[in-house]
C-alpha cells in the first residue's frame, strides 16, 4: 500500500514549464516502475540486516539504544583483511562527495541497520512506506548512481578517495530508478527548482546499484568526523541527550535555542545537548564545509561548558523538509541521541524560480512528533525566539505579551553587511564566528 506521508497534503505541487520539459529528459515517465537491469538479484535483508558488532562495549555506551537493534561496524581491523578485500576487487571507482558520505555512514554505523547501498526492492519501500522491507522505519533513500553501462551485478569493486582506499561493494543489482516518483515522495515535488531534484535528476547517474560494502579506511578530511561508536564512548549513559543538527555556522539565536532545549520538559534532569552539525555537501549557495567548521571550533573554544557537546558528520544534505528530518533523528539515535531539536522549517528549501517555500514552517515537527515514537526518538519542538532590547532573548510570544521591542536582521542584511565590512551587532551573531567568516570569504 503506497504511504502518503501528512505533510504531502499541504505542500505546492504544480510544475511549472521549465520544470516540466527539463524533466522528461532528466526523469523517467512517471507512471513506469523501476526497472531491473541483469538477471542477478539477492534478498532484500542482505542489503540492511545487522552484522557482527565488532566491538560490543562500544555499542552499548550511551542511553539510547541503535536502530534496528545493533551497531554496524564494517570497518576492517587488520591489514590482511584489508589486502584481501582489495585483491578482491577487479574494478575501480572513484567516489563523488555525496556518495563518499553515504559509504563512511554505512561502514561506521551511522545508517545502522544498513550493510550497504540499498537494492531494488528496498529502496522502492523507503520511497513509498519510509520504512525498509521489514517495516523498520527509515526516511531517504540511500542509493549508488554510476552511468557505467559494464558494471554488473556480481561485479567486486574497489570505492576511492583520490590515492585513498576506502572501501570494497559487491554490487548486487542494477535497475532504472522511476526518479520522478522518488523526488515527488521523498521531496514532495518532482520540480527541478527543488534542489534535492534537481540533485537528483542532474548528478545522480542513470542507474541505482545495490551492493554490499566492507570499509577500508576513513576519508581524511578538514573536519574530524568521530563514528557512532567513538562518539558513545564520550557520552553519558545514564542522561538524555539532546542532538542539535545545522549546516550554517551557530549565531546567537541558535545557541540560545540548543542551550534552552535541556530546560524543555521532555529532557530529563541533567541532560546534555550534542551539537552535530553535517559538514558535506549542500544546497550551492551555502558556506563550504570547511569555513562551517572553522566557525564551530572557534565557538566551541569559545561557550565550552560540561552540558554541550560538539562533533562532526558527514552527510549530504537533500533539503527534503520532513522526511529528511526522520533520516537526521534516526542517524542521531546511531550516535547515542535521545532527543532531537526540530526548528522551524528544518532542511527546508525554496524554489529557485518563484522563491516561494516547499515546506510549511512546521510540516517538519508534525511529521517528526508523529513519528518520533515510532523511531524511537523524542522531537523537542525548537522555542521561536526574538532578541529584545529590555529582556535579550525572549520567546516571540513573551515578547509580544510584555510588549517588548524586537530586533530584526535578515540573513539576507547580515551577507550585506559581513561582505561591506561593516559592524555587525553581538546580539545577532559572535565575533569570534564573524571574524572566521570575513578571513575565508
Amino acid at each position: 500500500k503506497l504511504h502518503i506521508p501528512r505533510y504531502l497534503t499541504t505542500m505546492k505541487f504544480s510544475l511549472a514549464v521549465l520544470s516540466v520539459a527539463a524533466t522528461a529528459s532528466a526523469f523517467t515517465a512517471f507512471n513506469a516502475p523501476s526497472r531491473s537491469i541483469g538477471a542477478s538479484r539477492v534478498a532484500t535483508s542482505g542489503v540492511f540486516a545487522p552484522v557482527a558488532v565488532r566491538n560490543v562495549e562500544t555499542q552499548l555506551a550511551a542511553k539510547q539504544t541503535p536502530h534496528g537493534g545493533s551497531l554496524v561496524d564494517l570497518i576492517l581491523k587488520s591489514d590482511e583483511e584489508k589486502e584481501a578485500a582489495v585483491a578482491a576487487c577487479t574494478k575501480e571507482l572513484q567516489l563523488s562527495p555525496r556518495q563518499l558520505c553515504d559509504v563512511e555512514l554505512i561502514m561506521n554505523g551511522g545508517f545502522s541497520p544498513l550493510t550497504g547501498f540499498m537494492d531494488q526492492s528496498t529502496y522502492e519501500s523507503v520511497v513509498e512506506n519510509v520504512a525498509l522491507p521489514d517495516g523498520l522505519i527509515f526516511g531517504l533513500p540511500v542509493v549508488f548512481d554510476t552511468d557505467d553501462e559494464d558494471l554488473q551485478p556480481g561485479d567486486k569493486v574497489l570505492l576511492k578517495d583520490g590515492d585513498r582506499n576506502i572501501a570494497t561493494i559487491e554490487f548486487t543489482d542494477k535497475f532504472l530508478p522511476n526518479k520522478a516518483v522518488e523526488c515527488k515522495q521523498c521531496y514532495g515535488t518532482s520540480e527541478i527548482e527543488h534542489p534535492g531534484s534537481l540533485m537528483v535528476a542532474t548528478e545522480r547517474g542513470k542507474y541505482y546499484m545495490g551492493g554490499k560494502i566492507t570499509g577500508l579506511d576513513l576519508p581524511v578530511r578538514d573536519f574530524p568526523c568521530k563514528t557512532p561508536a567513538e562518539v558513545r564512548e564520550t557520552l553519558p549513559d545514564d542522561v538524555d541527550v539532546v542532538a542539535f543538527q545545522c549546516r550554517n555556522p551557530v549565531h546567537r539565536a541558535h545557541y540560545e535555542l540548543f542551550t534552552r532545549a535541556l530546560d524543555d520538559p521532555l529532557v530529563g534532569e541533567n541532560g546534555i545537548v550534542l551539537v552535530h552539525p553535517t559538514c558535506g555537501p549542500t544546497q550551492a549557495d551555502d558556506i563550504p564545509g570547511v569555513v562551517r567548521y572553522k566557525t564551530y571550533e572557534v565557538l566551541k573554544e569559545e561557550t565550552k561548558n560540561d552540558r554541550t557537546r560538539w562533533e562532526y558528520l558527514p552527510y549530504s544534505m537533500h533539503m527534503a523538509g520532513p522526511r529528511e528530518a526522520i533520516q537526521h533523528m534516526m542517524i542521531r539515535k546511531n550516535f547515542g541521541c535521545t532527543h532531537f531539536i526540530i526548528g522551524r522549517d528544518m532542511a527546508g528549501s525554496k524554489s529557485s524560480v518563484t522563491g516561494e517555500d516547499y515546506y510549511g514552517a512546521y510540516d517538519a515537527q508534525e511529521f517528526a512528533t508523529e513519528k518520533g515514537p515510532e523511531l524511537g526518538v523524542m522531537p523537542v519542538p525548537s522555542l521561536n525566539l526574538v532578541y529584545t532590547d529590555e529582556e535579550g532573548y525572549v520567546t516571540a510570544d513573551e515578547a509580544k505579551e510584555k510588549g517588548l521591542s524586537e530586533k530584526k536582521l535578515s540573513g539576507t542584511k547580515f551577507r550585506q553587511m559581513l561582505r561591506g565590512g561593516e559592524d555587525i551587532p553581538e546580539w545577532f551573531a559572535f565575533k569570534s564566528v564573524v571574524q572566521v567568516l570575513r578571513e575565508n570569504a
